[in-house]
């Protein structure tokens, strides 16, 4: 046995090495701390680095010997006394300040602890059943004021920093809290009734008892499952849970003899579409065993469909069924009822037609006229060149009649006074037309239609105009002197022409079934002539499947026409450089390319729809403000009509 006492370093030099079972007696009153450490070390074997700023003394007594493993725990609760606390690390015990303990020290993860004692660990606790959140106001004033504890919610896992002696208080009260509740999933089966009906009712009367207590225990949940015709009970309290299920079994008692009615509200379905659906489920469904049956029940069967007598009737000013049928059978169809009237996704369809036209034109060509003698008498000569249709602005003879008929472009003519045409009159004498004109046309068409439709129904857009068209004619006689014409008119849309009919599918994939159509009015032409008018016509007609989100593309029909036409005098107008004063050349090319680009959005619930029309909404309403009219001092001001500034939503 070996007394340590006072504030001295205590040192046996020589002396054999001390076993675990050697007993000490510890007597150190206000003894320095740095060499209360050191005495330790010496004792214990152990090396310790002591930061400069623990300081002060410390007072260590035991009234009978202590084995020597004991010596080293003694310290740490002596230190955690003054404020300090050990950082056992490779080779050295690092004695700090407890507040930077928690910096440099172990981790543990899970529910067990190997450490015991005043040493400083962090542990990481994962809850199972428990919420972390909830849990830790109940577990933080049990931790040391300098310590800490936290929640991690994306593992719902508790992360706590104390000495090892409170981590094991600590473990236990988790441990006994953590635990799964008995009442987590409670089955009421029914006989009778139908769980969704039935949950309904009661999820009605149990709203305003879930939003008036503040006890997340106590609150209830209640799914109705349809394949067994049960209610599926959720509450932290079983005397709800009971209260419930007390309820539910008065409730589940047999109808009328023979079935009862009922009524169902549909919230998205059509309800004359729907009952068609039930009838044919009645008339090929084996509800009851085939014996044979009254007459008159046999008339009712005919009439609604059933072997059991039921009937469905639907209202359609309130969109509702109207069920006639018993228990077992309107509890079947009210599950069919429950999964057909399913909100219906819809689809946002954004479109881009574009069709991009360049056409090019070039013209050159001299004319040449000699008509200086045709007033003079007896045998003359005259003659010239003349090129292009009679009325198109390009033949010399036009121009000289009128210098107002000349075409576009460029006109050099050589006029030699007046001449006179029998049976024409006076004309200008012209004895050569040089013409010379290119063009050089560009357009950009660009449509942006966009279309909002339910699942797998037909949406259509029109753009355009509607154009009469005659499809026939005739005149009517009679005893009339005067024939009376009459015609037959059909009108047709010319323009912009989308239809689209989307399918979603569960996986978000899209099937469209697209017709597009670009028609345009041909402006009328004197050298053209037509029973009617003339339209162009660019279409495309396909069925695609694309993700949701995603663009494709259809078209790109590219039209590119050329067209060189030569007018000649033979022989002349072939010679080299002087061919040209006996010949006029024009030539064209148009090129035309049209492409549409389609983007749908699947729209699944409310939410969606709203985000996408208040963005449409806002467009439009900036536009407006942007173009405002400013004021004008010698001009009245004219307000136009701001589309209101949209609220959110009040639920």
């Amino acid at each position: 046995m070996v007394l340590i006492s006072g504030a001295v370093t205590w040192s046996a030099p020589g002396q054999a090495a001390r076993s675990e079972d050697d007993k000490i007696v510890l007597n150190f009153v206000n003894a320095d701390i740095p060499s209360v450490i050191k005495a330790v070390g010496e004792l214990t074997g152990r090396n310790f680095v002591i930061d400069p700023r623990v300081k002060g003394t410390i007072i260590i007594t035991s009234a009978k010997p202590v084995p020597l493993n004991l010596v080293y725990p003694i310290l740490l609760s002596a230190l955690r006394m003054q404020g300090y606390a050990a950082i056992e690390g490779p080779g050295a015990t690092k004695i700090v300040p407890e507040t930077e303990a928690k910096h440099s020290l172990k981790v543990t993860r899970g529910k067990q602890i190997n450490e015991s004692g005043d040493r400083i660990v962090t542990q990481v606790y994962p809850l199972q059943h428990e919420s972390a959140a909830q849990l830790l106001p109940v577990l933080k004033p049990l931790v040391g004021p300098n310590n800490m504890i936290s929640v991690l919610p994306s593992s719902n896992a508790l992360i706590i920093t104390d000495y090892a002696d409170n981590l094991h208080r600590l473990n236990a009260i988790i441990e006994a809290v953590d635990q799964p509740v008995s009442s987590d999933a409670v089955q009421i089966s029914l006989k009778h009734v139908s769980a969704i009906d039935l949950g309904q009712t009661l999820s009605r009367l149990i709203t305003e008892s879930n939003a008036a207590t503040t006890d997340p225990q106590s609150r209830i949940v209640i799914v109705p499952d349809v394949r067994t015709n049960s209610l599926l009970v959720r509450s932290g309290n079983p005397s709800r849970i009971q209260m419930l299920r007390e309820l539910a079994e008065k409730l589940d008692s047999p109808g009328a003899q023979g079935g009862g009615i009922h009524v169902v509200y549909l919230r998205n379905a059509d309800a004359k579409k729907l009952a068609e659906t039930l009838r044919g489920i009645l008339a090929g469904s084996p509800l009851v065993a085939p014996t044979a049956q009254p007459a008159q029940n046999a008339a009712q069967v005919a009439i609604s469909g059933g072997g059991d007598g039921s009937m469905v009737i639907a209202d359609q000013a309130t969109n509702s069924l109207v069920i006639n049928a018993p228990d077992h059978t309107y509890n079947m169809l009210r599950a069919v009822i429950d999964k057909l009237d399913a909100r219906r996704a819809q689809v946002y369809v954004e479109a881009l037609v574009v069709e991009v036209t360049a056409e090019k034109a070039a013209e050159f060509g001299i004319q040449w006229q000699d008509l200086g003698n045709i007033n003079d008498s007896g045998t003359n000569f005259i003659g010239g060149t003349n090129f292009g249709a009679k009325g198109s602005g390009t033949n010399i003879i036009d121009v000289a009649v009128n210098p107002t008929n000349a075409g576009r472009g460029l006109n050099v003519g050589v006029v030699s006074g007046t001449v006179t045409i029998p049976g024409i009159g006076t004309i200008t004498n012209l004895g050569m037309l040089a013409r010379a004109l290119e063009t050089d046309a560009d357009a950009n068409i660009l449509s942006t239609p966009n279309l909002l439709t339910l699942d797998n129904e037909e949406a259509k857009i029109v753009i355009g105009q509607n154009v009469p068209f005659v499809t026939g004619q005739y005149a009517q006689t009679g005893s009339a002197t005067t024939a009376t014409p009459f015609q037959t008119i059909e009108r047709r849309d010319v323009g912009l022409t989308l239809k689209v009919k989307p399918q979603v599918s569960e996986g978000g994939t899209v099937r469209m079934q697209i017709y597009q159509e670009m028609s345009s009015l041909r402006p009328t032409s004197t050298t053209t002539q037509t029973a009617d008018v003339i339209t162009d016509k660019r279409s495309i007609e396909s069925v695609v499947l694309v993700e949701d989100g995603r663009i494709i593309a259809l078209g790109g029909l590219i039209e590119d026409t050329w067209q060189d036409s030569i007018d000649k005098v033979p022989l002349l107008g072939d010679m080299p450089l002087f061919g040209h004063l006996f010949r006029s050349e024009s030539r064209t090319r148009k090129k035309t390319n049209l492409m549409v680009f389609l983007r749908p959005h699947v729209l699944r619930d409310a939410d969606s729809g709203l985000e996408l029309s208040q963005g449409r909404y806002e467009y439009i309403r900036n536009r407006q403000v942007e173009h405002q009219m400013q004021p004008h001092f010698a001009m009245p001001e004219f307000k136009m009509d701001m589309l209101p500034e949209l609220r959110p939503p009040t639920k």
